[in-house]
């Protein structure tokens, strides 16, 4: 494994937030939660007083079915991000991640790259904190992430679409099994294998299981695309990978395509407003994490703005789960749900039974 200089890494560090924020405005606003509809029936909501957001992941109980995912780490600016993170989630009791902290394990003496990480924890010493490495790095680096951020669980993910459109990436990707199971094997906390916006196949999710990880985040397309962010980035004498654009698959056609003795799903990519949150739950998500909006929120306004926004969403996620007669987000695999349009083409192509997605009230 080559490993670069951590200035080197670090500034690829802060192009990554710099173009991930200038990739949110010209975003296509329509995506494939927009095609997925609930069927409405009139008599059959609850008591919001009824509706319980707690949500059980692996032997965890999370207040909340949406949390905080890994974006960045390891320079004075990406600190600062994960500093009023980190404050928004311990004031609103919701999961947090951070961004792979592979340079801080080679940097161990720069106190600014660790830092950029460990303030999560400092600020949030009683929460649910996940850890980040990607995958091919070495087993022991698994227990070295998790002490770094005394961290809950660690997130191993897995990006070979970005490293192949990274001008300095790896396209070395056969032994990327064998280091997987030696990183969850090595970890001393449960390892949430997770993509970085392509999505997890069914394929890819029952080998996650083999390989001995019991939760996956599918993190599909329709957020921060990281295709384009490492396209960016490629001088005028590389190719051009822009004739890739819209590789992979959206959360919920990795949610639908899900095998059922797979792993525990997580859900996040392109996720905007808590509409999107009650519709990954319905597919089968156990939590959903949320990236780029909570990220735009902090850059405007800090943990002051982020934290009036996530009790909003939870108000909303409380009353949308009231409306559908749904006493906790498990119950919401049992509501009907309506898939059309493009990820209705995924989907028959799948061999997904989308009728029967429809009824699934009428089998309770």
């Amino acid at each position: 494994m080559t490993v670069e200089l951590p200035s080197v890494r670090a500034a690829r560090k802060d192009d990554h937030v710099a173009l991930a924020q200038s990739q949110r405005a010209d975003t296509p606003h329509r995506r494939d939660f927009d095609d997925v509809d609930f069927l409405h029936h009139a008599l059959g909501g609850i008591d919001a007083a009824d509706v319980d957001l707690s949500v059980s992941v692996e032997n965890w109980q999370w207040q909340n079915p949406f949390y905080v995912n890994g974006m960045t780490g390891g320079t004075e600016q990406t600190g600062i991000i994960n500093r009023e993170l980190a404050i928004a989630a311990r004031e609103t009791g919701l999961p947090i991640a951070c961004g792979s902290v592979s340079i801080a394990l080679d940097a161990p003496e720069d106190r600014v790259i660790q830092r950029a990480f460990t303030v999560i924890r400092e600020e949030n010493p009683h929460g649910f904190v996940m850890a980040n490495v990607g995958v091919g790095r070495p087993a022991n680096d698994a227990v070295r992430a998790v002490e770094l951020l005394h961290a809950d669980a660690l997130q191993v993910h897995v990006n070979s679409v970005q490293e192949t459109v990274m001008p300095e990436g790896s396209r070395d990707f056969g032994s990327w099994q064998h280091s997987l199971e030696t990183l969850i094997a090595a970890s001393p906390v449960p390892v949430i294998v997770k993509e970085v916006g392509f999505g997890l196949s069914r394929r890819t999710l029952e080998s996650i299981r083999d390989l001995g990880a019991t939760i996956a985040d599918v993190s599909g397309t329709g957020g921060t695309d990281f295709l384009r962010i490492e396209n960016a980035r490629r001088t005028e004498a590389q190719a051009d990978f822009s004739i890739m654009s819209g590789f992979g698959q959206s959360a919920m056609a990795c949610l639908l395509d899900a095998p059922e003795n797979g792993p525990q799903l997580l859900a996040s990519g392109g996720v905007r407003n808590p509409f999107d949150v009650v519709k990954s739950l319905a597919a089968g998500a156990r939590a959903v994490g949320v990236a780029g909006t909570f990220l735009e929120t902090v850059q405007a306004g800090g943990a002051e703005a982020l934290v009036p926004l996530i009790r909003q969403w939870q108000e909303q996620i409380t009353a949308i789960l009231a409306l559908l007669g749904a006493h906790n987000p498990a119950e919401l695999t049992s509501t009907d749900i309506l898939v059309r349009g493009r990820l209705a083409e995924y989907c028959q192509l799948r061999g997904i039974d989308l009728p029967a997605l429809a009824r699934r009230s009428s089998t309770v």
